[in-house]
């Protein structure tokens, strides 16, 4: 499956993250020609992927490990079936695990590469969950103020900052719990917590964050005549070395969505959101306007 040279300057593809995963999300897209990706993918990783997006329950399609890996390769069989018919949008966005997608997509790495950060990201994640617990909660409703006392906390850091009015952060278990029960105190209007394997992008990620330098260090990194926004910094990139950095840094610090999506030249009138779900288009839509917004599905679902 190759790239085509023609770039769409008037599109951004979005790549979600693991959060987007549910059970049977694979079952519409057996048929298409591009789920050759998980069979390749599950040879690279030595995981049945198929599994995980066919028939695994509900707790095993959510851990960590497994669902990095099947979001993966979904959302990757989705973007090669976009472009059986279309052409390559020039700008990429991933959230968290999905920024590793939209680089395989754009080129700067090849989807081997890509396959084996992810699986060392996934499981190095869950390992730094087992050692140190933590989860993760969405703030609906503060302010500045509310995010200033935030701080009050111990062991609470700011992970998403997914749009106006909608924050994540990490935190130990202790620390969500209080968050819970002082959330109103504090300013927010409502705390949910989210049903994720660990407290990510924070410092309880850092051993994490060690074992995926590794991998990194061993990756090979492509320029390419796209433009890849970086999580940690909302900065648009066209590939090279200084991903290694900004991957390594992605797992402990804040994922920066709302900057990645103000900082799209106004030219990018439309958006194409890439399986599983539709939780990007969301956010983007709260974020700024857009003339189109369209979600990849397969060619039986297609008008």
């Amino acid at each position: 499956m190759t790239m085509p040279l023609v770039r769409d300057n008037q599109a951004v593809a979005l790549f979600p993250g693991q959060g987007a995963l549910t059970p049977g999300a694979g079952l519409p897209w057996v048929s298409e020609k591009s789920w050759d990706m998980v069979r390749a993918i599950s040879e690279i990783t030595d995981v049945d992927i198929a599994h995980l997006l066919l028939t695994a329950d509900h707790d095993e399609v959510v851990r960590t490990d497994n669902a990095q890996l099947a979001t993966f390769a979904l959302s990757l069989v989705g973007w090669h079936c976009h472009l059986e018919n279309h052409d390559s949008p020039a700008f990429f966005i991933g959230h968290s695990l999905g920024e590793f997608t939209a680089l395989v997509a754009a080129g700067v790495i090849d989807y081997v590469s890509g396959a084996r950060l992810v699986l060392a990201r996934g499981q190095a994640m869950q390992r730094a969950n087992e050692v140190h617990p933590g989860t993760m909660a969405a703030l609906m409703g503060g302010d500045d103020d509310a995010l200033s006392r935030l701080s009050e906390i111990n062991d609470l850091w700011l992970a998403n900052f997914n749009g106006e009015g909608q924050t994540v952060v990490s935190g130990s278990l202790d620390a969500i719990a209080e968050l819970e029960q002082r959330g109103k105190e504090l300013g927010w209007r409502r705390v949910t917590r989210l049903k994720v394997g660990g407290a990510f992008h924070s410092p309880l990620m850092a051993t994490a964050q060690e074992e995926l330098d590794r991998v990194l260090a061993a990756t090979e990194f492509q320029q390419i005549d796209g433009q890849v926004i970086a999580n940690v910094d909302g900065n648009i990139r066209s590939g090279g070395d200084e991903w290694r950095s900004l991957l390594s840094r992605q797992l402990t610090q804040p994922v920066q969505f709302l900057r990645s999506v103000e900082v799209l030249p106004p030219t990018v009138e439309r958006t194409v959101e890439m399986p599983p779900g539709t939780v990007l288009t969301g956010l983007t839509k709260r974020i700024r306007s857009f003339t189109e917004q369209d979600s990849v599905r397969p060619r039986k679902d297609q008008p």
